[in-house]
């Protein structure tokens, strides 16, 4: 009988032990194995119908959701480190994010969002880091190119990432060197039969035609992150409406002389006051981009700050810079970066290289929506060439500079908790 008594209370107890481990805790700070992964965690609660508590500032930015096995099995199977607490223990940590001394939040994340990338069928997967992030932590991604944004798809979506597209119509300016490659003349081709199907006489006209519907998509709601060229080239398409800028080689006539003055930067999101470059042997755009040759960066040296925000007051740069590292490595992309005189005043600085006058990472507001431009190619790849090797991200699962890719997946699924102080 006594033994009976001692198996029922260690039944009891391990009951109620099972019972107060409630939580799963994602610890987005050093001890994390697997940051990028963590985030694809995140998303799949989402799609479980589950929720998600984003504990902004809290140990690098965790993740919490209430317990259960098949949650825990997940984050075995992705290699992501966890930590299953009780009631009580997640009820201390909500109380000091909650306190107003403290310079933490929680959002609440609700819903996943549903993800589009605007990519050319052509690209190849390590030609992009957003889609080798999400592909790296299994976030599932629709790719839509011209015909999908200009047939109307675009509301179907709550994010929308731009490849390194070129929207100013000159093929990323790779006239010079690539210009006899056949992968090149297969693209002009392509591209002048897309314009040529939805009515256009030239290539830009047509990528015209798309910025204006992403900036209808962002006006009504749409959450857009742009990086490396698709960041300038979407502000200069949208400043050069009804300005011809491209030469003979793009569209079989000459650039208006008079083009520099026609500008209309009140169309911008985020650049004002730029000059563009004319010249098509020339691999730049305009002088949005900081010219690598003045910069006085090199791989060794090169690293942008993130700028630490109110959690309570300005919940949205907070989201959008978590991270466990606040210095992060800078890397070359076509335009790498983004001279800061010439961004425009309302718009939030994210990270920043104060030495080279430049900034990295920046955010806006458009109508109802959001916007991001993350200047740079690939966060693990300083250099990144054409025809190289892909990054491979399991090499990489704690890279800080990929999370600020990632804070931008999840930031559309937030809604702000109230909390009881």
């Amino acid at each position: 009988m006594n033994m009976k008594f001692v198996l029922t209370g260690l039944l009891l107890a391990f009951i109620c032990g099972c019972a107060q481990a409630s939580y799963i805790l994602l610890p987005m700070d050093q001890v994390q194995s697997n940051h990028l992964k963590a985030y694809g965690i995140a998303y799949w609660v989402l799609q479980q119908d589950g929720e998600v508590d984003w504990l902004l500032n809290y140990r690098g930015g965790s993740f919490a959701s209430k317990h259960y096995q098949k949650l825990e099995n997940e984050c075995v199977i992705r290699g992501v480190s966890y930590e299953v607490i009780s009631d009580a223990q997640y009820n201390q940590i909500i109380s000091v994010i909650a306190s107003p001394s403290s310079n933490k939040d929680l959002m609440k994340l609700e819903k996943h969002p549903k993800i589009a990338v605007y990519s050319p069928k052509s690209k190849q997967p390590w030609d992009d880091a957003v889609t080798l992030a999400l592909t790296y932590a299994e976030i599932p991604y629709e790719v839509l190119f011209d015909d999908e944004v200009m047939y109307g798809k675009l509301p179907e979506y709550d994010w929308l990432h731009l490849h390194h597209e070129d929207f100013t119509g000159q093929y990323g300016k790779f006239y010079r060197i690539y210009r006899n490659a056949p992968w090149y003349i297969e693209r002009q081709r392509k591209y002048e039969e897309t314009a040529h199907e939805h009515g256009f006489d030239k290539v830009s006209q047509l990528k015209l035609g798309v910025v204006k519907k992403i900036r209808d998509f962002v006006s009504g709601g749409g959450f857009m992150f742009a990086m490396c060229s698709a960041t300038d080239t979407y502000d200069i398409a949208l400043a050069a409406d009804g300005v011809d800028i491209c030469g003979p080689m793009y569209d079989g006539d000459n650039a208006d002389p008079n083009a520099q003055e026609k500008l209309k930067f009140d169309n911008t999101f985020a650049f004002q006051d730029f000059q563009i470059v004319y010249n098509p042997y020339e691999y730049e755009y305009s002088n949005i981009d900081v010219d690598p040759r003045s910069r006085g960066l090199s791989q060794d040296n090169d690293f942008f700050n993130l700028f630490e925000f109110s959690a309570k007051w300005d919940p949205i740069p907070t989201m959008l810079t978590q991270n466990h590292e606040r210095i992060v490595k800078g890397f070359m992309g076509q335009t790498t970066a983004f001279r800061k005189s010439l961004i425009r005043p309302d718009v939030v600085v994210l990270g920043e290289t104060k030495s080279a006058g430049e900034a990295k990472y920046i955010h806006g507001v458009f109508g109802k929506g959001f916007w991001t431009f993350y200047g740079g190619h690939d966060p693990e790849d300083y250099q990144h060439r054409v025809g190289e090797a892909p990054t491979d991200l399991n090499l990489h699962p704690n890279s800080p500079g990929y999370r600020l890719i990632l804070n931008n997946i999840l930031f559309p699924a937030a809604k702000k908790k109230k909390q009881k102080t």
